[in-house]
Protein backbone atom coordinates (compact mmCIF):
# COMPACT_ATOMS: atom_id res chain seq x y z
CA UNK A 1 0.00 0.00 0.00
CA UNK A 2 1.46 3.21 -1.33
CA UNK A 3 0.02 6.74 0.88
CA UNK A 4 0.05 10.43 -0.79
CA UNK A 5 -1.44 13.55 0.03
CA UNK A 6 -1.71 15.24 3.69
CA UNK A 7 -2.07 12.77 7.17
CA UNK A 8 -2.88 15.51 9.17
CA UNK A 9 -4.92 15.81 12.12
CA UNK A 10 -7.34 17.85 9.93
CA UNK A 11 -7.95 14.54 7.07
CA UNK A 12 -8.37 12.22 10.64
CA UNK A 13 -11.70 11.30 9.91
CA UNK A 14 -11.34 10.82 5.93
CA UNK A 15 -8.38 9.09 6.45
CA UNK A 16 -10.04 6.75 9.44
CA UNK A 17 -12.70 5.85 6.70
CA UNK A 18 -9.86 4.73 4.17
CA UNK A 19 -7.82 2.61 6.36
CA UNK A 20 -11.17 0.71 7.33
CA UNK A 21 -11.78 0.35 3.61
CA UNK A 22 -8.37 -1.37 2.82
CA UNK A 23 -8.33 -5.04 2.26
CA UNK A 24 -6.97 -7.08 4.86
CA UNK A 25 -4.05 -8.74 3.20
CA UNK A 26 -1.74 -5.64 3.43
CA UNK A 27 1.68 -6.40 3.74
CA UNK A 28 3.84 -3.22 3.46
CA UNK A 29 3.45 0.33 3.63
CA UNK A 30 5.02 2.90 2.13
CA UNK A 31 4.36 6.29 3.25
CA UNK A 32 7.20 7.98 1.63
CA UNK A 33 4.73 9.85 -0.82
CA UNK A 34 3.49 11.57 1.87
CA UNK A 35 3.69 15.48 1.29
CA UNK A 36 2.74 16.46 4.82
CA UNK A 37 2.78 14.48 8.08
CA UNK A 38 1.79 15.43 11.67
CA UNK A 39 1.35 13.05 14.96
CA UNK A 40 -2.29 12.36 14.38
CA UNK A 41 -1.22 10.66 10.56
CA UNK A 42 1.70 8.78 12.29
CA UNK A 43 -0.55 7.29 14.99
CA UNK A 44 -3.10 6.34 12.39
CA UNK A 45 -0.50 4.29 10.66
CA UNK A 46 1.05 2.80 13.09
CA UNK A 47 -2.12 1.80 14.91
CA UNK A 48 -3.36 0.69 11.50
CA UNK A 49 -0.29 -1.67 10.92
CA UNK A 50 -0.44 -2.65 14.43
CA UNK A 51 -3.78 -4.11 14.28
CA UNK A 52 -2.39 -5.87 11.04
CA UNK A 53 0.23 -7.35 13.08
CA UNK A 54 2.78 -5.43 10.49
CA UNK A 55 6.66 -5.13 11.75
CA UNK A 56 9.10 -2.02 11.79
CA UNK A 57 10.32 -2.81 8.62
CA UNK A 58 7.10 -2.86 6.71
CA UNK A 59 6.35 0.64 7.05
CA UNK A 60 8.61 2.88 5.30
CA UNK A 61 8.76 6.66 5.56
CA UNK A 62 10.80 9.69 4.07
CA UNK A 63 13.91 10.94 5.70
CA UNK A 64 12.44 13.89 6.37
CA UNK A 65 9.20 12.47 9.05
CA UNK A 66 11.54 9.55 10.42
CA UNK A 67 12.33 12.02 13.52
CA UNK A 68 8.82 12.89 13.83
CA UNK A 69 7.65 9.13 13.67
CA UNK A 70 10.37 8.07 16.14
CA UNK A 71 9.64 10.97 18.46
CA UNK A 72 5.26 9.32 18.31
CA UNK A 73 6.74 6.05 18.76
CA UNK A 74 8.86 6.79 21.65
CA UNK A 75 6.06 8.26 23.66
CA UNK A 76 3.14 6.01 22.26
CA UNK A 77 5.32 2.82 24.00
CA UNK A 78 2.42 0.80 25.90
CA UNK A 79 4.66 -2.04 27.37
CA UNK A 80 3.81 -3.04 30.82
CA UNK A 81 5.37 -1.13 33.50
CA UNK A 82 8.44 -3.85 34.49
CA UNK A 83 7.50 -5.42 37.87
CA UNK A 84 9.36 -4.60 41.06
CA UNK A 85 12.34 -6.89 41.68
CA UNK A 86 11.78 -8.58 45.43
CA UNK A 87 15.07 -10.62 44.84
CA UNK A 88 18.01 -10.78 47.05
CA UNK A 89 19.68 -8.07 44.81
CA UNK A 90 17.59 -5.61 44.23
CA UNK A 91 16.75 -5.39 47.99
CA UNK A 92 20.52 -4.83 48.39
CA UNK A 93 20.71 -2.06 45.81
CA UNK A 94 17.61 -0.51 47.71
CA UNK A 95 19.33 -0.10 50.91
CA UNK A 96 22.48 1.11 49.06
CA UNK A 97 20.48 3.81 47.85
CA UNK A 98 18.78 4.37 51.21
CA UNK A 99 21.91 4.63 52.96
CA UNK A 100 23.66 6.63 50.05
CA UNK A 101 20.67 9.00 51.31
CA UNK A 102 21.10 9.27 54.57
CA UNK A 103 24.64 9.58 54.17
CA UNK A 104 24.01 12.53 52.33
CA UNK A 105 21.58 14.46 54.08
CA UNK A 106 23.93 14.18 57.48
CA UNK A 107 27.22 15.73 55.67
CA UNK A 108 23.89 18.45 54.18
CA UNK A 109 23.29 18.70 57.63
CA UNK A 110 26.88 18.96 59.18
CA UNK A 111 27.70 21.72 56.31
CA UNK A 112 24.59 23.70 57.46
CA UNK A 113 25.73 23.68 60.76
CA UNK A 114 28.71 24.86 60.53
CA UNK A 115 27.66 27.67 58.48
CA UNK A 116 25.53 28.87 60.98
CA UNK A 117 28.28 28.40 63.52
CA UNK A 118 30.33 30.97 61.03
CA UNK A 119 27.76 33.19 60.53
CA UNK A 120 26.47 33.19 64.44
CA UNK A 121 30.59 34.29 65.19
CA UNK A 122 29.83 36.94 62.33
CA UNK A 123 27.04 38.54 63.88
CA UNK A 124 28.89 38.62 67.31
CA UNK A 125 31.65 40.75 65.53
CA UNK A 126 29.16 42.43 63.60
CA UNK A 127 25.71 43.25 65.67
CA UNK A 128 24.11 45.05 63.03
CA UNK A 129 23.07 41.91 61.20
CA UNK A 130 21.44 39.99 64.03
CA UNK A 131 17.41 40.39 63.44
CA UNK A 132 16.25 41.49 67.10
CA UNK A 133 12.88 41.79 66.43
CA UNK A 134 12.37 38.98 64.29
CA UNK A 135 13.86 36.83 66.88
CA UNK A 136 11.82 37.90 69.83
CA UNK A 137 8.69 37.79 67.32
CA UNK A 138 9.74 33.62 66.76
CA UNK A 139 10.52 33.13 70.82
CA UNK A 140 6.88 34.66 71.47
CA UNK A 141 6.10 31.28 68.77
CA UNK A 142 8.20 29.16 69.47
CA UNK A 143 8.49 29.24 73.37
CA UNK A 144 5.41 31.80 74.75
CA UNK A 145 2.92 30.12 72.76
CA UNK A 146 3.78 26.26 73.74
CA UNK A 147 4.18 26.76 77.56
CA UNK A 148 0.54 25.64 77.97
CA UNK A 149 0.97 22.33 75.93
CA UNK A 150 4.62 21.55 77.62
CA UNK A 151 2.70 22.29 80.81
CA UNK A 152 0.07 20.23 80.49
CA UNK A 153 1.44 17.07 78.86
CA UNK A 154 4.33 17.10 81.44
CA UNK A 155 2.11 17.34 84.33
CA UNK A 156 0.16 14.35 82.80
CA UNK A 157 3.48 12.26 82.42
CA UNK A 158 4.48 13.19 85.75
CA UNK A 159 1.08 12.13 87.39
CA UNK A 160 1.15 8.84 85.39
CA UNK A 161 4.56 8.16 86.25
CA UNK A 162 4.05 8.07 89.63
CA UNK A 163 0.77 6.18 89.55
CA UNK A 164 2.62 3.22 87.32
CA UNK A 165 5.76 3.38 90.27
CA UNK A 166 3.46 2.95 93.29
CA UNK A 167 1.56 0.59 91.39
CA UNK A 168 4.83 -1.84 91.90
CA UNK A 169 6.44 -0.12 94.67
CA UNK A 170 3.02 -0.52 96.68
CA UNK A 171 3.89 -4.34 96.90
CA UNK A 172 6.92 -3.80 98.82
CA UNK A 173 5.83 -1.16 100.81
CA UNK A 174 7.95 1.40 99.28
CA UNK A 175 5.95 4.24 97.83
CA UNK A 176 7.23 6.98 99.51
CA UNK A 177 10.74 6.45 97.02
CA UNK A 178 7.76 7.37 94.07
CA UNK A 179 9.23 11.06 94.84
CA UNK A 180 12.59 10.13 94.43
CA UNK A 181 10.88 8.01 90.56
CA UNK A 182 9.25 11.03 89.26
CA UNK A 183 11.80 13.89 90.30
CA UNK A 184 14.74 11.84 88.77
CA UNK A 185 12.68 10.78 85.63
CA UNK A 186 11.68 14.50 85.29
CA UNK A 187 14.82 16.07 85.98
CA UNK A 188 17.30 14.13 84.21
CA UNK A 189 15.14 12.86 81.24
CA UNK A 190 11.54 13.29 80.81
CA UNK A 191 11.15 17.35 81.08
CA UNK A 192 13.59 18.21 78.14
CA UNK A 193 12.42 15.01 76.01
CA UNK A 194 8.90 15.89 76.24
CA UNK A 195 10.20 19.08 75.31
CA UNK A 196 11.58 19.00 72.36
CA UNK A 197 9.21 15.96 71.24
CA UNK A 198 6.59 18.94 71.27
CA UNK A 199 8.46 21.59 69.45
CA UNK A 200 10.16 19.00 66.80
CA UNK A 201 6.44 18.33 65.45
CA UNK A 202 4.94 22.21 66.45
CA UNK A 203 8.21 24.28 65.73
CA UNK A 204 10.19 22.15 62.81
CA UNK A 205 7.29 21.81 61.05
CA UNK A 206 6.10 25.63 61.01
CA UNK A 207 9.77 26.38 60.54
CA UNK A 208 10.15 23.83 57.18
CA UNK A 209 6.59 25.02 55.96
CA UNK A 210 7.25 28.82 56.65
CA UNK A 211 10.68 29.07 54.44
CA UNK A 212 9.72 26.02 52.15
CA UNK A 213 6.68 28.28 50.86
CA UNK A 214 9.03 31.25 50.22
CA UNK A 215 11.08 29.07 48.68
CA UNK A 216 8.04 27.95 46.20
CA UNK A 217 7.37 31.44 45.71
CA UNK A 218 10.58 32.54 45.02
CA UNK A 219 10.87 34.92 47.91
CA UNK A 220 14.57 33.43 48.79
CA UNK A 221 15.78 34.29 45.47
CA UNK A 222 14.30 37.94 46.04
CA UNK A 223 16.46 38.38 49.39
CA UNK A 224 19.45 37.11 47.56
CA UNK A 225 19.03 39.68 44.53
CA UNK A 226 18.38 42.23 47.22
CA UNK A 227 22.10 41.64 48.56
CA UNK A 228 21.05 39.96 51.63
CA UNK A 229 21.81 36.66 53.38
CA UNK A 230 18.93 34.12 53.81
CA UNK A 231 20.78 32.61 56.72
CA UNK A 232 21.06 35.61 58.19
CA UNK A 233 17.49 36.90 57.89
CA UNK A 234 15.17 33.47 58.17
CA UNK A 235 17.78 31.20 59.97
CA UNK A 236 19.15 32.87 62.91
CA UNK A 237 16.77 34.74 64.09
CA UNK A 238 14.65 30.97 64.84
CA UNK A 239 18.29 29.51 65.57
CA UNK A 240 18.48 31.53 68.66
CA UNK A 241 14.77 32.11 69.69
CA UNK A 242 14.83 27.86 70.41
CA UNK A 243 18.65 28.38 72.29
CA UNK A 244 16.63 30.75 74.25
CA UNK A 245 13.17 29.44 74.81
CA UNK A 246 13.98 25.58 75.07
CA UNK A 247 15.62 25.76 78.23
CA UNK A 248 12.82 27.77 79.64
CA UNK A 249 10.32 25.50 78.45
CA UNK A 250 12.84 22.35 80.20
CA UNK A 251 12.49 23.92 83.53
CA UNK A 252 8.54 24.37 83.06
CA UNK A 253 8.11 21.10 81.65
CA UNK A 254 10.35 20.10 85.37
CA UNK A 255 7.86 21.79 87.22
CA UNK A 256 4.79 20.60 85.98
CA UNK A 257 5.95 17.18 85.98
CA UNK A 258 6.79 17.07 89.50
CA UNK A 259 3.31 18.62 90.14
CA UNK A 260 2.06 16.04 89.07
CA UNK A 261 4.21 13.53 91.45
CA UNK A 262 3.11 15.79 94.01
CA UNK A 263 -1.10 15.52 93.06
CA UNK A 264 -0.57 12.12 93.01
CA UNK A 265 1.42 11.73 96.07
CA UNK A 266 -1.76 13.54 97.77
CA UNK A 267 -4.91 12.33 96.49
CA UNK A 268 -3.66 8.41 96.02
CA UNK A 269 -0.53 7.46 97.82
CA UNK A 270 -1.65 9.82 101.23
CA UNK A 271 1.46 11.76 100.88
CA UNK A 272 0.79 14.93 102.14
CA UNK A 273 2.63 17.41 99.29
CA UNK A 274 4.88 18.58 102.72
CA UNK A 275 5.85 15.47 103.23
CA UNK A 276 6.61 14.65 99.48
CA UNK A 277 8.70 18.01 99.13
CA UNK A 278 10.83 17.40 102.40
CA UNK A 279 11.47 14.18 100.99
CA UNK A 280 12.39 15.82 97.42
CA UNK A 281 14.49 18.16 99.20
CA UNK A 282 17.04 15.37 101.00
CA UNK A 283 17.26 12.99 98.42
CA UNK A 284 17.38 15.15 95.31
CA UNK A 285 20.86 16.43 93.86
CA UNK A 286 21.41 19.71 91.87
CA UNK A 287 23.55 17.56 89.43
CA UNK A 288 19.99 15.88 88.42
CA UNK A 289 18.76 19.50 87.57
CA UNK A 290 21.54 20.39 85.26
CA UNK A 291 22.11 16.91 83.51
CA UNK A 292 18.90 17.60 82.24
CA UNK A 293 19.05 21.55 81.41
CA UNK A 294 22.28 20.86 79.66
CA UNK A 295 20.22 18.78 77.06
CA UNK A 296 18.36 21.54 76.45
CA UNK A 297 20.62 23.85 73.57
CA UNK A 298 21.88 20.51 72.14
CA UNK A 299 17.72 19.27 70.92
CA UNK A 300 17.13 23.25 70.14
CA UNK A 301 20.12 23.51 67.58
CA UNK A 302 19.29 20.34 66.21
CA UNK A 303 15.09 21.15 65.90
CA UNK A 304 16.01 24.64 64.49
CA UNK A 305 19.08 23.53 61.81
CA UNK A 306 16.56 20.44 60.53
CA UNK A 307 13.67 22.84 60.27
CA UNK A 308 15.30 25.59 58.50
CA UNK A 309 17.71 23.25 56.16
CA UNK A 310 14.31 21.25 54.97
CA UNK A 311 12.77 24.80 54.40
CA UNK A 312 15.52 25.52 52.01
CA UNK A 313 15.44 22.00 50.46
CA UNK A 314 11.79 22.87 48.47
CA UNK A 315 11.74 22.23 44.96
CA UNK A 316 8.93 24.91 44.40
CA UNK A 317 5.90 22.86 44.90
CA UNK A 318 3.41 22.48 47.29
CA UNK A 319 3.74 18.36 47.28
CA UNK A 320 7.58 19.08 48.07
CA UNK A 321 6.72 21.51 50.95
CA UNK A 322 4.77 18.44 52.23
CA UNK A 323 7.50 15.82 51.84
CA UNK A 324 9.94 18.24 53.36
CA UNK A 325 7.79 19.37 56.57
CA UNK A 326 7.08 15.57 56.77
CA UNK A 327 10.79 15.08 56.70
CA UNK A 328 12.22 17.45 59.15
CA UNK A 329 9.33 16.27 61.76
CA UNK A 330 10.84 12.54 61.09
CA UNK A 331 14.00 13.62 61.48
CA UNK A 332 14.09 15.35 64.44
CA UNK A 333 12.21 13.41 66.58
CA UNK A 334 14.56 10.38 65.38
CA UNK A 335 17.95 12.62 66.33
CA UNK A 336 16.64 13.90 69.32
CA UNK A 337 15.62 10.58 71.29
CA UNK A 338 19.01 9.25 69.46
CA UNK A 339 21.18 11.74 71.26
CA UNK A 340 18.96 11.73 74.48
CA UNK A 341 19.73 8.00 74.58
CA UNK A 342 23.36 8.25 74.10
CA UNK A 343 23.60 11.12 76.51
CA UNK A 344 21.68 8.88 79.15
CA UNK A 345 24.50 6.13 78.46
CA UNK A 346 27.38 8.78 78.47
CA UNK A 347 25.95 10.22 82.17
CA UNK A 348 25.52 6.96 83.29
CA UNK A 349 29.14 5.43 82.84
CA UNK A 350 30.54 8.85 84.07
CA UNK A 351 28.57 8.51 87.39
CA UNK A 352 26.83 12.14 86.71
Amino acid sequence: MRLSGDWTLAHALAVGERLRELPEDVGWIDASGVDRLDSAGVMQITRYARRRALDGEALHFSDEHAALVQVIEDVADDRPRRKRDYGFAAALERMGRATHAVVRDIVQLVGFTGENLVKLARTLKEPRRFRLTATVSHMEQTGLDAVPLVALLSYLVGAVIAFLGSTILRDFGAEIFVVELVSIAFLREFAVLLTAIVLAGRTASAFTAQIGAMKAREEIDAIRTLGLDPVDLLVIPRLVALLVMLPLLTFVAMMAGLAGGVTVGAFDLEIPPQMYLARMHETMEVRHFLVGLSKAPVFAMVIGLIGCLEGLRVEGTAQSVGERTTSSVVQTISLVIIIDALAALWFMHMDW
